[in-house]
């Protein structure tokens, strides 16, 4: 059984940084980070296959970093350069296997999630 737990999130002013964390047990060869804003649809930010490749949505590119210590199991999200729209509750994902093109960030790909945490960005 896979089991995700996310840490890190907090409130910070616009042009700040956080970094998140998502500790994992279990076999987890494609992860991901999603978010929700409120009032919003829950959407992909960024995959991380067993290989370290990564697939960022564009309104994240230059800005988030997805990275992955395979020896810890722990998933990193570098957020940098924050704005308000980036408030939301942001979810880690896993699934355990993976194959040549598809650990992509879309939701229906993952059945397995962490908790929660919520990012708050204030202008």
């Amino acid at each position: 059984q896979v089991h995700l737990v996310e840490s890190g999130g907090g409130s910070v002013q616009a042009g700040g940084t956080l970094r998140l964390s998502c500790t994992a047990s279990g076999n987890t060869a494609c992860m991901a980070w999603f978010r929700q804003a409120p009032g919003k649809e829950r959407e992909g930010i960024v995959s991380i296959d067993d290989e370290g490749i990564t697939t960022y949505i564009d309104s994240v590119k230059g800005r988030f970093t997805a990275s992955k210590d395979n020896a810890k199991n722990t998933l990193y999200l570098q957020m940098n350069s924050l704005k308000p729209e980036d408030t939301a509750m942001y979810y880690c994902a896993a699934s355990p296997w993976n194959v040549a093109n598809w650990c992509r960030p879309y939701d229906d790909r993952f059945m397995h999630w962490g908790q929660g945490i919520l990012v708050t960005v204030s202008s």
